[in-house]
């Protein structure tokens, strides 16, 4: 289902994107950071059915990953989503493109974590993406710096903008990139998985 946005114009929306599979705290952390820091009104994590740069085997259930993620999220401001189900989409330049058709009213941004940006460029259509809506990047345990030499940050890099211009981000027209900090939580959904107990649920 669509998430409703009822009469409210103008909200300021940071979209997290990925299988949450599963979810885990450093999600929480980013959804957390994004919204302090850009003055967002809320995040919506985006679980995806099944993201087409990672194999199906080891994937839990949507319904399973939906109900751990609002588990891990517990917060009033950041709203879980498979709203891709929903639109029909399968890649993320299309979900984007089709939500800012369905919200008009509202300010979007990407939100990823620096790891999805040192890998951005194998994206379909990434700077369709960038050039839908700005986006926020945030730093990750190990990957700053070499998310930064990648192809998509070095394209990215002329519309880049200074920190102290967070919480402009989402009323900039696009593409406009913001590299965030953050509180550099070492989970990760592979570790997690690889930690998991044979027959444990994910």
């Amino acid at each position: 289902m669509i998430p409703p946005l009822g009469s409210s114009i103008g909200l300021r929306i940071g979209l997290l994107g990925g299988s949450f599979n599963p979810a885990h705290a450093a999600h929480r952390e980013i959804s957390l950071t994004a919204l302090h820091r850009l003055k967002l009104d809320q995040v919506w994590w985006l679980v995806s059915p099944q993201n087409p740069l990672k194999s199906t085997r080891g994937m839990a259930p949507l319904d399973r990953r939906l109900e751990q993620a609002e588990a891990v999220a517990a917060h009033p401001h950041i709203r879980v989503t498979a709203i891709e189900t929903t639109l029909g989409t399968r890649y993320t330049a299309d979900t984007l493109r089709r939500l800012t058709i369905h919200y008009p009213q509202a300010a979007f941004v990407w939100l990823m974590g620096a790891d999805n940006l040192a890998q951005f460029h194998r994206w379909q259509d990434w700077r369709g993406i960038a050039r839908t809506m700005p986006i926020a990047v945030l730093d990750r345990p190990g990957f700053n710096l070499t998310a930064l030499q990648g192809p998509a940050a070095r394209w990215l890099s002329r519309h880049r903008l200074p920190r102290y211009d967070a919480a402009a981000l989402a009323g900039k027209t696009a593409p406009a990139f913001l590299l965030l900090k953050s509180k550099l939580n070492p989970l990760s959904a592979t570790a997690i998985r690889a930690q998991r107990k044979p027959g444990g649920r994910v």
